[in-house]
């Protein structure tokens, strides 16, 4: 029913997959390879046809220096990080309370609450574009970093809700009837006894949402405009011009944006593998 190990196939099947192995994982690189090829090719490079030959000098330095020093890219940063810090705290602290809700307490509507949260995660987002762009415009929040925050709570805490509440039914339930046999407060009993054994679940979550909210493009162009409110995934596009598009400087400003999730994924891999993993065995 299940593949076999590699190690218990034939010769020839290790064999064919260890060769096979290497050029999945460069096929899988290459688009970031040739982005990171095409961030330090000069401009001269492109408007020769120069586009997948050896660079004419090397102009790393020069295209990298332009992104953050003669560009609005460090101010797109910011707001990347004002947009996703405060979406990450705020869906993983409603997703908490309310995973502990549905997680813990049983009363009418439990599973159609639960249920209704899973659902959100199947709505396309194509379809509320215009929907979400209007109700922005109602409330005043168009084209503010408070409205695209609001908006990626609401929609994440579907995702996170399903998460949290699927690792606190697999706690102990044991704990918390010991606690409330002592006396325990209710919100003492989220606080002190299942809080910190969420921690894993936490960190990866965390992980995942700041990866999704980072990379985020479609909401970023719809709900934002200009250097004083989008994302750096939007901000790149400015390095288009109406009759050229500056491929080496977009290429350097990706380089530049995909830094922070990787760097956030390799900071926390040992919580967010935990987090994944727990319970895995049981």
């Amino acid at each position: 029913m299940f593949p076999a190990p590699i190690q218990t196939r034939p010769r020839p099947a290790q064999i064919t997959y260890q060769s096979m192995l290497p050029l999945a994982l460069i096929l899988w690189l290459l688009p970031l390879l040739a982005v990171a090829f095409f961030s330090v090719k000069p401009a001269v490079d492109f408007t020769a046809g120069n586009y997948w030959g050896l660079p004419s000098t090397f102009a790393g330095l020069e295209n990298y220096g332009k992104v953050f020093f003669e560009s609005d890219m460090p101010r797109y940063l910011l707001n990347s990080v004002l947009i996703t810090v405060p979406t990450v705290i705020g869906a993983v602290a409603l997703s908490c309370m309310t995973g502990f809700a549905l997680g813990v307490y049983r009363f009418r509507g439990n599973l159609w609450i639960f249920f209704m949260f899973v659902a959100g995660n199947f709505v396309p987002f194509q379809i509320l574009m215009v929907p979400v762009r209007d109700l922005t415009l109602d409330l005043g929040l168009y084209n503010t970093k408070t409205g695209l925050v609001l908006f990626h709570i609401a929609f994440q805490t579907g995702f996170c809700t399903l998460f949290m509440r699927n690792f606190i039914r697999a706690l102990p339930f044991e704990l918390i009837e010991a606690a409330r046999v002592e006396g325990v407060a209710e919100w003492r009993i989220f606080w002190f006894v299942v809080l910190p054994l969420m921690k894993p679940a936490i960190a990866a979550l965390s992980v995942l949402i700041f990866t999704f909210i980072w990379n985020d493009y479609f909401w970023a162009i719809v709900l934002t405009q200009g250097a004083d409110t989008q994302p750096v995934t939007a901000g790149i596009t400015s390095f288009n011009a109406q009759y050229r598009a500056a491929y080496h400087l977009m290429s350097a400003g990706s380089i530049v944006a995909a830094l922070p999730p990787v760097a956030m994924f390799f900071l926390m891999q040992r919580h967010f593998i935990a987090g994944l993993t727990l319970g895995a065995v049981k």
